[in-house]
């Protein structure tokens, strides 16, 4: 059998290979660097430099200069910083799972719908993703507020006392918020990935006698696995980084402090204090840790996995 000549990658057929590669991801990568890669080294290369005055009172001038981890052990030795951390933990050991757990479900039931009413209810839940963290904070602010919430005059009617600004229940309060708004988008994820199911499963289980509880916990949950690990990893950074919900009900919750969430705490060093410098190193340490987080969850999903 005669060997199929291929021609050399150095030759002109490789090098026009080469040049359509870099048209075609040329633009990607350039505006990937702008967007992406160039901020994050602006603000590690800020979170270890200060500012230096000069002078009596500091009033001739001032200079940048390097500092090194300064900045970094500063954000570790302020206690609000770090007890906002644990306040995204609690956050996301709640928000998480709950929300992929609803979004599981409505999902299985979208699937049992017809094509029609099915692609009703979708665009349905979907419809809260499309309204922005400020505007959704702002309207379950109003829902969430006495004298204008119809929620709390129910609950009064019921005999129920809520402070949904409280000091013990703001946390749950921001957990709705958040669980409304996304979760429409994490049905959509795994509504696709059950599109991917071939139908033959489901007939052979229908053979089988298979009931509705049985084909979704045998065949459709194991199945959209990849779809639950994705959307895991990216709730779990949205928890970390958790912001517009807080900063808005700010003024509404006593409860809700500058250094409440690492985000918040940034933010008051930056825009509060005027200190870029401090803020861009508790946002980098607030990287690092959700990083850690969403790489410590998928090894663990692998080690459960085999």
């Amino acid at each position: 059998m005669m060997a199929t000549k291929h021609p050399p990658r150095g030759g002109p057929a490789g090098r026009r290979n080469g040049a359509a590669i870099a048209v075609l991801l040329g633009p990607f990568l350039a505006l990937f660097a702008l967007t992406f890669v160039g901020p994050i080294g602006y603000a590690m290369y800020q979170s270890v430099i200060g500012v230096e005055r000069m002078g009596a009172l500091g009033l001739e001038g001032s200079r940048t200069v390097f500092v090194g981890l300064d900045n970094y052990i500063e954000a570790f030795n302020q206690l609000g910083f770090i007890e906002g951390f644990g306040t995204v933990a609690l956050f996301a050991l709640v928000q998480v799972p709950l929300m992929l757990a609803l979004a599981t479900l409505l999902a299985l039931l979208l699937e049992t719908l017809s094509d029609r009413w099915a692609g009703l209810f979708r665009a349905g839940f979907f419809l809260p993703y499309g309204v922005p963290g400020v505007i959704a904070s702002l309207l379950w602010g109003f829902l969430y507020t006495p004298g204008t919430s119809p929620i709390t005059e129910l609950l009064g009617r019921a005999g129920l006392q809520v402070d949904f600004f409280g000091y013990d229940t703001v946390l749950w309060s921001l957990v709705n918020i958040a669980v409304w708004q996304f979760a429409g988008y994490n049905v959509l994820v795994l509504v696709a990935q059950l599109k991917a199911i071939p139908r033959d499963l489901y007939e052979a289980a229908a053979i089988d006698g298979a009931s509705l509880w049985t084909i979704a916990w045998r065949i459709q949950i194991p199945l959209i696995r990849p779809a639950l690990v994705l959307t895991a990893v990216f709730s779990i950074i949205g928890a970390m980084q958790l912001f517009s919900e807080p900063l808005v009900l700010q003024l509404l919750a006593p409860a809700i402090t500058d250094d409440y969430t690492p985000n918040l705490s940034a933010y008051k060093e930056a825009f509060t204090n005027n200190n870029p410098n401090l803020a861009a190193a508790q946002a980098v340490i607030l990287a690092v840790v959700a990083g850690v987080l969403s790489f410590g969850f998928l090894r663990l999903v692998g080690w459960r996995r085999t």
